[in-house]
């Protein structure tokens, strides 16, 4: 059968049309035979993201973004999404806006929720969240340092300031000297040093015989202490301190007035009558040597001897 040139027409418009429709649901990543169902999420910003971005549930592909544009005059934007209706999930489950790479790029996973309510379809509007990349991430953590790096410029600057007030030209003349005075005493310092090492290179050998003298003193020490040791200073020792245990005790008797050494120490009346004894003593030793005719009598004729008459001078007038 022979078709006419309009019928012709009509069918390539029909294909066209036709291709147009799969062409531009190819575009937007939807099956036009597959069982879908159209939600919505409202973001603030959705900071770049496009039409025919995959959704996602826990990594899995499950549906694109067909359009996006704004809810109203408040700004807010309206993302339509298209979901694969094989997986079924709470109408209150989340649409997150994510990051999917690091050098930009944003993506939709959703976040499903069982909770025994009713399950999204097709027109319900699902809650929304937006999770932080690393970009915003790393602001986040550098903005603090930023402030106190910043800060602690400032205190630099103040500090600097500050320093300069000080370090006037006549400060400044005094560290000049302060410092090379200091350099003149490292000098001097050097040259101390440098004269030590020489005079210790030249006496090295005497500085050697010194250390073995030292040595040997040591060791005859040594030796010396062994040698104590065997002859028994230990018994010496523990001897004398019994010994000095012993006359701690005889003191102490002493003290207390036991015994005749302790009487005689501590009797004032037997030391009075000692001193007068030794007093009386010493007269008639002095009597003695003064009056001899007076303890002595000899009669060599038989004469008969006179009384002995008392000097005036004698001590024992004074008693």
């Amino acid at each position: 059968m022979k078709l006419s040139r309009e019928i012709k027409t009509g069918i390539i418009v029909l294909t066209g049309i036709v291709a147009f429709i799969f062409g531009l649901s190819y575009l937007k990543s939807a099956s036009l035979f597959e069982n879908t169902r159209t939600l919505y999420a409202i973001y603030g910003h959705v900071g770049g993201l496009q039409p025919g971005t995959q959704v996602t549930i826990n990594g899995l592909d499950v549906g694109n973004v067909s359009s996006i544009r704004f809810k109203d005059n408040s700004g807010k934007l309206l993302v339509t999404l298209s979901i694969n209706s094989d997986f079924e999930f709470s109408k209150n489950s989340e649409a997150e806006l994510y990051d999917t790479g690091i050098i930009g790029g944003k993506g939709i996973q959703i976040n499903p929720v069982f909770d025994g309510s009713r399950n999204a379809r097709s027109g319900d509007t699902l809650i929304t969240a937006t999770r932080p990349g690393i970009t915003e991430l790393v602001q986040q953590k550098l903005t603090p340092l930023q402030l106190k790096v910043e800060s602690a410029v400032s205190h630099a600057d103040s500090l600097l300031m500050d320093v300069n007030a000080i370090l006037d030209e006549p400060t400044k003349m005094e560290l000049k000297k302060g410092i090379a005075g200091l350099s003149e005493l490292i000098m001097s310092f050097k040259g101390s040093a440098d004269k030590l090492n020489g005079l210790l290179e030249k006496n090295q050998d005497q500085l050697d015989n010194s250390l073995k003298n030292v040595d040997n003193i040591t060791n005859n020490f040594s030796k010396l202490s062994d040698s104590l040791a065997n002859a028994g200073l230990a018994e010496t020792v523990t001897d004398f301190q019994t010994t000095v245990t012993r006359l701690n005790g005889l003191l102490g008797k002493i003290e207390k007035g036991e015994g005749s050494l302790g009487k005689l120490a501590n009797d004032e009346k037997l030391y009075n009558n000692l001193a007068d004894a030794s007093r009386e003593l010493d007269l008639l030793l002095q009597d003695f040597r003064l009056n001899p005719k007076r303890y002595v009598n000899v009669s060599v004729f038989g004469k008969k001897q006179k009384d002995y008459e008392l000097p005036e001078d004698d001590p024992a007038n004074k008693q």
